[in-house]
């Protein structure tokens, strides 16, 4: 085949979608006395909460901070144990490492590419406090299998929603199917709020301490201090951080939930159309459950032949011709801050290996249209084909 022509324009992984709607809003508290701390953040909440079908919904800085704030809360400490995927961003670990706790990799299975349940069961120890599942690309995690573990074992379920906002398990909205499960508003995700994050629960003491935690652990928020009925006294009971999200950020964030079953609807679209122009073509597609709702954060392929067809040739070659394709993830022990720390080898979790060897995230978002997935899977068809 001929090579096809070359995007006129750079063509990101992801991109946000904003209007009118979320500029008056974002306007409107500007134009407030209450830029931060105010109504909008406890608004957002709510609607967040209901939205999920959750008791309490705790808005943040970002998706890391969501995640940091959980361990806090479990009481995540040195000694202890949490089973994480190495096949997920370096948060994920992170957050048990800022507590002085190890995180154990486990790895995944190649039909979901999200934490085996097997290997969780087998790396299970007397140490093990916790377990943090990574809705990866946006599939919700097998949280039946996962939760039965869990409570055999007692041990917590974190669930790192960070690419399902909106995603549906057996029904039931990601938000309330584990502990505590923890969202991220990063631009290019479903929805976004320039940075930001939240956790969701049905505890009440998690969802207490939390709000604490986020608010440097002190007992009282900003409009119980600053209001027309407001003290000046206030203790702080914990060690907790200035973990906050502005009215400005949540103001943003309510226009886009609104607005979010429309872009799942857009992502899930295009997710189809992909799966059928790439179809025919000499590559694995990604894993989808019909018991879920996809959000369909990524759109992630793997290449089958790599003594053919090297993964960074066709990621070279793709972004040479303004397809701009990403690598989701380079596995977390690969980090230089791992491997020195805890001496990991990259044989250690071979899954894992071979899947990281093999994916190429192409670009997926709402403003797409049909006729640029046609030329990206003209661009991969030519490749293969060399």
């Amino acid at each position: 085949m001929n090579k096809p022509p070359k995007f006129d324009e750079f063509l990101p992984y992801g991109l946000h979608s904003l209007g009118n709607e979320e500029k008056n809003a974002v306007v409107k508290v500007l134009e407030s006395n209450w830029i931060t701390g105010g109504q909008e953040v406890s608004l957002f909440e709510k609607e967040f909460a209901k939205f999920t079908n959750s008791k309490y919904a705790i808005a943040c800085s970002n998706g890391t901070a969501a995640l940091h704030l959980c361990t806090l809360t479990l009481g995540i400490k040195p000694g202890d144990e949490v089973i994480v995927p190495s096949f997920s961003f370096s948060a994920t670990a992170n957050c048990v490492e800022f507590q002085g706790a190890k995180p154990v990799f486990v790895d995944i299975s190649e039909n979901r590419l999200q934490l085996d349940p097997q290997a969780v069961e087998k790396a299970i120890t007397k140490k093990t406090k916790a377990i943090i599942t990574v809705d990866y690309a946006g599939l919700p995690s097998p949280i039946d299998e996962l939760k039965e573990i869990t409570e055999n074992h007692n041990l917590y379920l974190i669930e790192d929603a960070a690419h399902s906002v909106g995603a549906s398990y057996k029904g039931n909205y990601v938000g309330n199917l584990a502990n505590l499960t923890t969202f991220s508003f990063h631009p290019v995700k479903q929805m976004t709020t320039g940075e930001g994050g939240m956790v969701t629960t049905d505890d009440e003491e998690f969802a207490k301490k939390i709000n604490s935690l986020r608010n440097h652990g002190i007992n009282k928020d900003a409009q119980e201090r600053f209001g027309n009925k407001g003290s000046y006294y206030y203790e702080m009971k914990d060690l907790g951080y200035n973990y906050r999200i502005t009215d400005i950020q949540c103001a943003l964030g309510r226009v886009q939930l609104k607005k979010l079953p429309k872009f799942l609807e857009k992502r899930n679209y295009l997710a189809n159309y992909y799966f059928k122009v790439l179809e025919s073509l000499s590559i694995d597609l990604p894993p989808i459950d019909a018991a879920t709702y996809h959000a369909w954060h990524l759109f992630v392929i793997r290449i089958k032949d790599l003594e053919k067809n090297s993964r960074d040739h066709l990621f070279n070659y793709l972004r040479e011709n303004n397809i701009g394709v990403n690598v989701h993830y380079i596995p977390i022990h690969h980090h230089p801050y791992y491997k020195k720390k805890y001496n990991f080898s990259n044989d250690t979790l071979p899954i894992t290996e071979d899947i990281y060897k093999r994916l190429i995230t192409l670009p997926l978002f709402p403003k797409m249209e049909t006729f640029q997935i046609d030329l990206i899977k003209d661009h991969v068809e030519y490749f293969l084909s060399r």
